[in-house]
């Protein structure tokens, strides 16, 4: 049997040293090459491969009507995938001639690539290439590599280090971002944004479709199907090119439910492995490089203190994490290896367990930017085999690492006044009214002006708004509503959320149970009636006056709280205006709901939902002395939060419910934002609120 370190099994490269203890090994068995997976996330069952059929989802049904041939990040060195590099080679032709110094064509970007060529020409670049030589300035075709993140030899011979020679249809191009304007980057955030919006509403939608098949049914995992549809429609973002640092529109901080997301946003191309990589195979020079890395802190040999990490590399695990062979510098090893020779950062998502989420893994993935790989050593591991370590230091300067700030959320839910006491106001400036106590924190200033109102739990409405016309319907159901009954009926034959109490879609109004019902309060369609269930902080902001975070993570979907105060006709209204403008109007908020769950991106008969219906409202609202923790939401036009009309305690449909649900998954310690429609041009804010 061959020596590990046979020049066969593993050359030593130049530079990393090599411990005596593994040096003097005489023979081992042979290494397994696995990639360095994350714990396993009830992945898919092996699909047969079929023959690939264009064909369009129908949600006219709300139903995924869609063959689902789940296709991820697959080795490119594997032979049965050269169907699709033809499909890679037309994505990556428009791509090359978008960025190609001569004239453009007439191909069609997608939203990422129409975003790149709005900028400045040195806005996109290779962090490593030289100025273009003068043939190129002149208008020339330019070279195939000239735009490789790692130089080319100009001679044609390869490099010392490489190790795979491809055809360059094969090749993917390594680009960074930099020097983003304000413009582009809401350009860019608003892409991901929306991409994420779909993402989860397909998530969420397929959830439905599951809680309706039979208990002994298979089941595929939700987010598995969101990602599949979207790739099948084309919605991944970049993955024609390569991007090496930070991902445009994905911001530090940024929290992801699902592996497969990190995918669909071009965060990290791998679904399961640990290292991201571009493979030697589609390398314009034939050097792996290393994009992005997960750090969960299930591996014996990793050591995780924040702004450094000392990272384990891949191969030679067994199936619960524990080493068992000699690691080699191949595969993601190698491109670690690179990376670090070459000074190009790699983006390092963790992997936090959190109480509550959806996963199967128990764990959402927080981005927590940039590192740099300063050393890379070969080293005995804790079980005494051969290891590769990388340690990588924080860059300076980014914003503060997410995951860090989910501990700090989590040190006050346990302990409210573990940080800075004295700026803590108030414990709950609800005074027990909520289900869960309302922080009010003021570091800033000596403000105090959140205590003066009288909280307000539930919107205060006219007595006449109650008066029924004849005996009140309801539900006749004993157990929870079932698909059929009165109340689904009422929303147009389905109900309005899942069985999490997730919104599936946005729509212009919500029949809810109510109290003629016979349904018990855990029913499914009794959602939003049931109050706050997350922590809410009203903070004093530089930038917004006040403004409201929660300590707990919103997932995308979820009931947030109403939206409170006492409700006034048109002609009360007028004469409270006189003295001031201190309302709340409900006719003009924009129509965010109409955001939640649409998916004409996918399909293209699919209409905006338009039942149950709704007439103009005419009456507004005081929040002057009465109010509760959702009048301290800033305005945003691009906001995270929706506004949807929801009707339960009554049926008047000219006075609903203002009820907010998360348009996205909001971080812990993330300001809340509305669309208010109307708002101050200087603070963002409606001035009753500063």
């Amino acid at each position: 049997m061959n020596s590990l370190f046979s020049p066969e099994n593993l050359p030593p490269p130049p530079g990393i040293p090599i411990p005596a203890t593994i040096a003097t090994a005489t023979t081992t068995p042979t290494p397994i090459l696995i990639p360095k997976l994350e714990p396993f996330d009830e992945w898919l069952n092996t699909h047969t491969p079929q023959q690939h059929q264009s064909q369009e989802p129908n949600f006219s049904n709300g139903s995924l009507d869609l063959d689902l041939n789940l296709l991820c990040d697959e080795t490119p060195d594997d032979p049965t995938n050269n169907n699709l590099y033809s499909e890679f080679n037309r994505i990556s032709q428009l791509f090359r001639t978008a960025f190609s110094y001569g004239p453009q064509n007439d191909a069609v970007p997608d939203p990422i690539t129409k975003g790149l060529q709005q900028l400045r020409n040195d806005a996109v670049s290779n962090p490593f290439a030289n100025p273009p030589p003068q043939h190129l300035r002149n208008g020339a075709v330019p070279d195939p590599d000239s735009r490789a993140i790692v130089p080319v030899p100009e001679d044609g011979r390869p490099s010392p280090t490489a190790v795979a020679t491809t055809p360059r249809r094969r090749f993917k191009e390594l680009v960074r971002v930099t020097d983003l304007g304000g413009p582009e980057q809401r350009h860019f955030r608003d892409v991901v944004r929306r991409t994420r919006m779909v993402y989860d509403s397909l998530r969420v939608l397929a959830t439905t479709e599951d809680e309706r098949r039979a208990v002994d049914a298979r089941r595929v995992r939700s987010d598995l199907r969101a990602s599949a549809v979207m790739r099948n429609c084309g919605l991944w973002l970049n993955r024609d090119k390569r991007i090496v640092g930070a991902i445009p529109g994905v911001c530090v901080g940024d929290v992801f439910l699902y592996r497969m997301e990190l995918c669909v946003v071009g965060l990290h191309g791998q679904p399961q492995a640990g290292i991201d990589y571009l493979p030697a195979s589609m390398s314009s020079n034939g050097e792996p490089v290393a994009t992005s890395v997960i750090v969960s802190g299930g591996y014996e040999d990793d050591v995780d203190e924040g702004d450094v990490i000392i990272y384990s590399g891949h191969g030679g695990q067994d199936k619960h994490s524990k080493q068992v062979f000699h690691q080699k510098l191949e595969g993601g090893n190698l491109a670690m290896e690179r990376s670090m020779h070459y000074g190009i950062e790699v983006r390092v998502i963790r992997g936090v367990r959190y109480d509550g989420t959806s996963s199967a893994s128990g764990k959402v993935y927080v981005y927590d930017g940039l590192y740099r790989i300063l050393e890379c050593w070969f080293d005995v591991g804790r079980s005494g085999f051969g290891v590769y370590k990388y340690k990588l230091c924080r860059i300076d300067g980014q914003a503060k690492m997410g995951s860090a700030v989910m501990k700090e959320a989590l040190l006050l839910r346990k302990d409210p006044m573990s940080f800075k006491p004295m700026c803590c106001l108030s414990l709950d400036i609800s005074n027990r009214k909520e289900n869960v106590v309302v922080r009010l924190f003021n570091d800033i200033d000596r403000n105090y002006d959140p205590l003066r109102y009288e909280y307000l739990v539930k919107t205060n409405f006219p007595q006449f708004v109650f008066h029924q016309s004849g005996r009140g319907t309801g539900c006749e159901c004993v157990d929870g509503c079932v698909e059929g009954c009165f109340c689904a009926m009422k929303n147009g034959g389905e109900f309005p959320y899942n069985q999490s109490g997730n919104l599936l879609r946005g729509r212009p109004l919500i029949f809810e149970c109510g109290p003629f019902c016979h349904c018990p309060p855990h029913c499914r369609n009794r959602v939003t009636q049931k109050g706050l269930k997350n922590r809410l902080e009203v903070f004093r902001s530089r930038e917004t006056g006040w403004g409201v975070r929660s300590l707990d993570l919103i997932q995308a979907g979820a009931f947030i709280c109403e939206y409170t105060g006492v409700v006034l006709t048109r002609e009360q209204a007028q004469l409270l205006t006189m003295n001031g403008d201190s309302l709340i109007y409900p006719n003009r908020f924009t129509d965010r709901w109409a955001e939640w769950g649409d998916l004409s991106l996918i399909d293209s008969n699919y209409v905006r939902p338009s039942y149950p219906s709704i007439p103009p409202l005419d009456f507004a609202m005081d929040v002057s002395r009465m109010r509760n923790v959702a009048c301290y939401m800033s305005h945003s036009s691009t906001p995270n939060v929706l506004v949807q009309f929801v009707l339960y305690d009554h049926n008047n449909l000219m006075f609903p419910h203002l009820m907010l649900f998360a348009m996205e998954n909001i971080p812990p310690m993330r300001e809340l934002s509305l669309d208010y429609g109307v708002a101050d041009e200087w603070t963002g804010k409606l001035s009753i609120c500063n």
